[in-house]
């Protein structure tokens, strides 16, 4: 498979000396091979250039072999630097926490505004995972592909890139939405070689059309995706014979002027359903698309839609904002600068807004329906539905939404919760002695400009004080875990943790917490996380030393002789036991399934138990194999912060792809161990549990 992805690579990139060296380096077994062939095929469709891929390969690399892949940083141009620590931003992108979900989506956001081919490669990894999981969904599967629906599918369409926006609908709605996924498949109407004769018949036509004019174009047919389907039928409580775009065609022309002549020759062919013919050339929709939409009625009296648009216009529509440097088109300003220019926004008003809170209001701040208000001036402002007196005065100014007491609504006196629409002229009534918003204005709000404005205004009025709170809070929290941390590893695991949520210093930290805006458990788990990952460097592996046998273990049926327990099975209370006469050290306790005892001497064991009275601490290994899945280490760092014994030692490491842990515990018998093991075999990606041998 390796030398199939360079063979790969080599065809769609022209590679100097230099990096055809590095690619050979770089591509190395560990690393999924057929995600990054996948990848690699986009990059080639996207026209991207070969500094997209050596950062990106070099992002893989780093992935497997964290070590040895900065040393080949300095290999890399500073254009293949930038976009590798871009792609490393954004490594935990399908992490399905609440919080990490969050951060990684605003992670996202910041990555938009650096560099869309960043975007597009993580677009196009998401939907290689989203395609390889299978029903029954587990609890996790079920929550990646939630949020692909909820987030990435929306955010692929705000973007223009149509390829992605389809592939994430349809393939989250089969997975989420089975038994209506199916009813439409097996429906009549959406019978794929039924469907496609018909358009062929039609195609024949247009195909006709084009060469009576004289013009060279291209026809495309398709017939609408079942996850479209299913929302317009749900949305406008229809039937699906009453769904007009189920079968659509394409006609892409060089020109404007040809646009309309094809729409012309198509009308006098075929009768057109008057309402459903619309001009989005003259009239482009506010995302920048621009078509000519046509439904006529087709030669077996069903209704087909006809899309008539020039080929500048298609590859707007298809890569969307992607366009811009794929196609060389740089313009200084245009339509879709517009859209960066949207996102820049939301990203700028989520600055005082804990990753969580700025989830929550992306939806509706870039996928929701909007209404149209306006001032009595005549400013028209754009809102999300539901949007309130008080999302209006914001979207104003600053000043205006803190001294807001009450708008008029038509003319008439509402209080500042009531909610807006479509069409309303609001006139905001402001009072320059008001102590400002109340924080319960941010129960009545739909948008992250005002939600931002109004934290920000409580953070700036409280900073201090929640500053202190929040360090108390962290410091009750770390001293209920009891442990022994210095000043200076506190204080770097803490920085590490504020940069990695894009917070200037630790003080911003401890503010969010004192504020409420990150709650202490998130928190406490990534600190947790980062000790345990430096506690696992520094334990060794306790060496088994030899004790007294006092009232412990029967050797023979006799007490007081010196014994150890064997490092190789490390026995504990409750293990059937045997003992092995060792010369000069006494006697050595093996469990009896030890698989070194056949090494040997049969006339040197002897037969050993444990006394009902025994009062002793025993050391015991926990092997734990995992599948390589980001929050594993986690799931297993909470359980043993939950188990009520005492941790020796724990470390991991990533074999292909598993992960295999080692837990180290000091117990004070076998029902422990045993109880420690049934716990860990229920957590999430845990495939196998069992004793050290």
């Amino acid at each position: 498979m390796r030398d199939k992805v360079i063979e790969n690579i080599k065809t769609h990139f022209k590679l100097s000396a230099h990096e055809l060296k590095l690619v050979n380096i770089f591509v190395v077994e560990e690393i999924n091979l057929d995600r990054l062939n996948h990848v690699v095929d986009i990059m080639a469709e996207y026209y991207m250039q070969t500094e997209v891929l050596m950062a990106y390969l070099l992002f893989q690399f780093y992935k497997v072999l964290p070590e040895e892949a900065e040393s080949y940083e300095e290999k890399l141009t500073i254009a293949e630097r930038k976009l590798f620590a871009t792609f490393k931003q954004l490594r935990n992108v399908h992490t399905i926490s609440r919080s990490g979900e969050a951060e990684d989506i605003k992670r996202m956001f910041v990555a938009i505004c650096q560099d869309m081919r960043v975007v597009i490669i993580k677009f196009a990894t998401i939907d290689y995972d989203l395609q390889r999981i299978t029903l029954p969904l587990t609890d996790e599967t079920r929550k990646f592909a939630k949020m692909v629906s909820d987030i990435f599918a929306p955010l692929a369409e705000s973007l223009g890139l149509s390829k992605f926006k389809s592939s994430f609908e349809e393939t989250t709605f089969k997975l989420l939405e089975p038994k209506a996924y199916n009813e439409l498949k097996d429906n009549a109407l959406m019978k794929v070689d039924d469907n496609m004769r018909l358009m062929e018949v039609v195609e024949k036509k247009l195909q006709k059309i084009l060469d009576e004019l004289q013009i060279k174009g291209e026809i495309q047919k398709r017939q609408k995706h079942y996850y479209s389907v299913y929302k317009k039928i749900k949305k406008k409580n229809i039937t699906l014979g009453k769904v007009y775009d189920l079968l659509a065609m394409r006609v892409i022309v060089p020109t404007v002027e040809d646009c309309y002549s094809v729409l012309g020759k198509i009308h006098a062919i075929y009768k057109p359903i008057p309402e459903r013919v619309k001009d989005y050339i003259a009239n482009p929709k506010p995302n920048g698309y621009q078509s000519l939409h046509t439904t006529i009625i087709a030669d077996n009296n069903r209704p087909l839609e006809i899309q008539i648009r020039t080929f500048d216009m298609h590859k707007h529509a298809e890569y969307g904002i992607a366009a811009h440097w794929i196609y060389k088109e740089r313009r200084s300003s245009n339509k879709f600068d517009a859209k960066f220019a949207r996102i820049k926004q939301i990203l700028d008003n989520s600055k005082e807004l804990s990753p969580e809170e700025f989830l929550e209001t992306l939806k509706t701040d870039l996928y929701g329906e909007s209404i149209f208000v306006q001032t009595p001036k005549g400013k028209v402002l754009e809102l999300p539905v539901h949007s309130t007196v008080i999302d209006f005065a914001y979207a104003i100014h600053t000043e205006i939404g803190n001294k807001c007491v009450g708008g008029k609504i038509n003319g008439k006196l509402y209080p500042i919760t009531t909610e807006l629409n479509n069409g309303d002229t609001v006139e905001i009534i402001t009072n320059q002695n008001s102590k400002g918003p109340s924080r319960d204005w941010l129960k009545h709000i739909k948008t992250s400009s005002a939600r931002s404005k109004i934290r920000s205004f409580f953070k700036s009025e409280f900073k201090e004080e929640n500053t202190k709170q929040g360090k108390i809070i962290f410091e009750q929290a770390l001293k209920a875990k009891n442990l022994n941390i210095s000043k200076q590893d506190k204080e770097n695991y803490l920085k590490e943790i504020a940069s990695s949520m894009m917070m200037e210093n630790i003080d911003m930290l401890f503010a969010e917490v004192g504020g409420g805006s990150l709650a202490i458990n998130s928190l406490m788990g990534r600190f947790m996380n980062l000790y345990f990952k430096d506690r696992a460097k520094e334990i060794k592996p306790s060496v088994i030393e030899v004790k007294k046998n006092k009232d412990g273990v029967l050797v023979d049926g006799e007490s007081g002789l010196l014994i150890r327990y064997a490092g190789c099975c490390t026995p504990v209370m409750g293990d059937d036991i045997i003992g092995y006469i060792s010369r000069g050290r006494g006697v050595t306790i093996h469990r009896k399934e030890c698989p070194n005892l056949k090494f040997l001497e049969k006339e040197r064991l002897i037969g050993a138990k444990w006394e009902d009275n025994i009062n002793s601490k025993f050391v015991a290994t926990i092997k734990i194999i995992a599948e390589n899945e980001p929050k594993v280490v986690d799931y297993v760092n909470n359980v043993l912060r939950n188990l009520k014994i005492t941790l020796k030692a724990f470390n991991y490491k990533k074999v292909k792809e598993e992960i295999q842990f080692n837990v180290i515990l000091e117990v004070n018998g076998k029902e422990e161990i045993d109880n420690a093991i049934n716990i860990f075999e229920g957590v999430k990606g845990v495939n196998k549990v069992y004793r050290s041998e």
